[in-house]
């Protein structure tokens, strides 16, 4: 038991210092690493892929998760969330969590399943935290974006033209705005089309709004009219949407807030009890039958949970 818990502990360790090391160094790496990425030519109509394979893809298990998009998918949430790791680091951080778990949980239940539970939720943290950068870092990029479609407005009715709009852009604003236009403006500089490293950014920073951005700029690319009235339009468009967004959001506040309550009230009770008076819960976690009780009401809660946040989910 001691061996079981001294190895989960060395696990958590092991894994919080090369999640340090992997947010603090290496930053010019990275952004090299990124410029490479970033910056590639045109692709050709045979699509004829001449680069370089990972090393990463070679094993089974890599290759079986790419066959299923899993590493794809991860990939690109990590570059949406502006995390340039390499996936096979974010997988031995969530392996590494998912042993702690696991020992964790059988040095202090000494129930597998309560070890699996605990595996599952430490191997989830990575993928929570990732999700969160990029939910972040998109709300932060719409924020931005209503501002910049003014300057760039204002830019080409004083004459510029667009190119230079997005470098005085890219100037007056900080990131993740001003650092997904400086690529733009590098993508462009190697003879990519300007519409087609706006659709780039598009798939680094998926919000609707700035898809209506793309489309407008390949519509005056085409059609040829006022790219400045375009924009000033599509200005308004996005503060409307924003606008609209916000009130859903403070509308359905309260029925997040009473199901977030809902959720989490067994667990909080629970929690008190075993430290106000501990011999009332003594039952629930070393009885079968109370252990038994425990999992099925941890399922139900965390679908009750699920329920509700699908019921107050507006799509618009």
């Amino acid at each position: 038991m001691d061996l079981i818990l001294a190895g989960s502990i060395f696990a958590s360790i092991f894994a919080v210092v090369a999640i340090l090391a992997l947010s603090s160094g290496g930053g010019s790496e990275q952004r090299e690493f990124v410029s490479r990425m970033m910056l590639r030519p045109v692709e050709s109509e045979l699509d004829i892929d001449i680069t370089r394979k990972r090393k990463d893809s070679q094993n089974a298990v890599a290759v079986i998760l790419r066959q299923v998009n899993l590493l794809k998918n991860l990939e690109q949430t990590m570059w949406q969330a502006g995390i340039y790791w390499r996936v096979s680091d974010v997988l031995l951080i969530i392996l590494l969590l998912f042993g702690a778990g696991f020992a964790g949980g059988v040095a202090f239940w000494g129930d597998y399943y309560f070890a699996l539970g605990a595996a599952f939720g430490f191997s989830a943290l990575p993928i929570l935290y990732i999700r969160f950068r990029r939910k972040r870092r998109l709300k932060a990029f719409g924020t931005q974006l209503p501002f910049a479609l003014d300057l760039i407005k204002g830019s080409l009715e004083a004459g510029h033209s667009l190119p230079r709009a997005l470098q005085v852009l890219i100037g007056e604003f900080a990131d993740p705005l001003a650092g997904e236009f400086r690529t733009v403006l590098e993508q462009t500089r190697i003879g990519l089309p300007l519409g087609r490293a706006l659709e780039d950014m598009l798939q680094r920073v998926p919000e609707d709004d700035l898809k209506l951005l793309v489309v407008a700029v390949k519509v005056q690319t085409e059609i040829g009219s006022s790219l400045a009235a375009i924009i000033g339009r599509l200005s308004e468009i996005v503060r409307i949407r924003q606008r609209l967004r916000l009130q859903i959001k403070a509308l359905t506040a309260q029925s997040r807030m009473g199901g977030l309550v809902v959720g989490l009230l067994p667990v909080i009770v629970l929690c008190a009890f075993s430290v106000i008076q501990p011999g009332y819960t003594d039952s629930l976690f070393h009885d079968p039958t109370g252990q038994m009780i425990l999992k099925a009401a941890f399922v139900m809660d965390l679908m009750a949970l699920l329920t509700i946040r699908r019921l107050l989910k507006v799509d618009y």
